[in-house]
């Protein structure tokens, strides 16, 4: 892991660690992966930068299009407490924070 520090006008960025559990693991075909993004980010851009970074059909299952939210399908945990705890989509990450991303099952 690396922290880029910059000084002047340019952005400082952190990396966190992000793992992938169930079908998250299934369709981006990686059980971990590292996002590079500014300082002070929130979880909110965290998910919109993984969703980004794979195919359509997992941005699908991980954010709920109506709602353009993730929390419906997804269980996600910061540092070892659920993002409900915290500051919900809008809880800080800085550098080396662990986000789990859990699905959540639905049924009827």
């Amino acid at each position: 892991m690396f922290t880029t520090y910059t000084i002047g006008d340019r952005t400082m960025v952190i990396n966190v660690n992000v793992r992938l559990v169930g079908v998250y693991r299934a369709l981006s075909g990686r059980s971990r992966t590292t996002l590079t993004l500014e300082e002070r980010t929130t979880v909110r851009k965290a998910v919109q930068k993984l969703a980004d970074s794979f195919s359509e059909e997992f941005r699908h299952v991980l954010i709920d299009p109506e709602l353009e939210d993730p929390r419906p399908n997804a269980l996600i945990i910061v540092n070892g407490k659920e993002i409900s705890v915290l500051e919900g989509l809008e809880t800080e990450l800085h550098d080396d924070s662990e986000v789990t991303i859990i699905p959540v099952a639905h049924g009827g």
